[in-house]
């Protein structure tokens, strides 16, 4: 790890000591999400009620810059130069570099959709077969760990190819034994559960985008 990457998981340490257990699978989780990036794969995320909206938050900290801004390469400036555009340095300007990432909870006419004509423990599992493909990483996201339709859409993660990285709270559960990558935040109940989740994912987030983006690798 870089200074700066052992910095943030230093500083979440020390603002949640309780999550000081998960440092190495927070590092292992940002191994995998960087392997996807270099190999041009898509980060998938899911989860129900809280967790669908955590499976957002955390698609929207990847897709722009979330604590630095992730300037377009130079290479990428120039294509906007040669299409002629007048205003090219402005859109470069404002342009970031992101990390290609969709959350399957927003696909609502979709979801709805698997639901009426499937099931609804398809949801996520259908568009894991639809749009997943090897090297890309799935985040599955379930409070108990337990939810049908997020288990079923790791095990079709798994059986195509793709990694899984889960996160959930401390009792033993279903999702366990499908997840390359298992983030289990020491509490039982759901919106306890669902505060630990929140800096663990800020946290691999922040990591993230100093390996890919931080000074020298940009």
């Amino acid at each position: 790890m870089t200074q700066v990457t052992t910095c943030t998981l230093d500083n979440m340490v020390t603002r949640y000591p309780a999550l000081a257990p998960l440092t190495a699978q927070i590092e292992a989780a940002v191994d995998l999400l960087c392997r996807c990036y270099y190999a041009n794969g898509t980060v998938l995320t899911c989860g129900n009620g809280g967790s669908a909206a955590d499976s957002a938050h955390i698609v929207g900290e990847l897709m722009k810059g979330f604590t630095l801004r992730r300037e377009v390469p130079p290479t990428d400036a120039e294509c906007l130069r040669q299409a002629g555009y007048a205003d090219w340095e402005a859109l470069a300007a404002q342009l970031q570099q992101g990390i290609p990432a969709m959350a399957l909870t927003d696909q609502v006419p979709l979801s709805s959709a698997i639901a009426n004509d499937i099931s609804a423990e398809m949801v996520f599992a259908q568009q894991v077969y639809a749009f997943g493909h090897a090297g890309d990483v799935l985040i599955g996201l379930s409070t108990s760990g337990n939810a049908k339709n997020v288990v079923n859409a790791l095990r079709i993660a798994r059986a195509f190819g793709l990694s899984t990285i889960g996160m959930t709270g401390m009792r033993p559960s279903t999702m366990d034994e499908f997840c390359d990558v298992l983030l289990k935040v020491p509490e039982f109940e759901t919106y306890k559960v669902q505060e630990y989740h929140l800096p663990v994912y800020h946290t691999i987030c922040a990591m993230l985008e100093h390996r890919l983006f931080g000074q020298g690798n940009a």
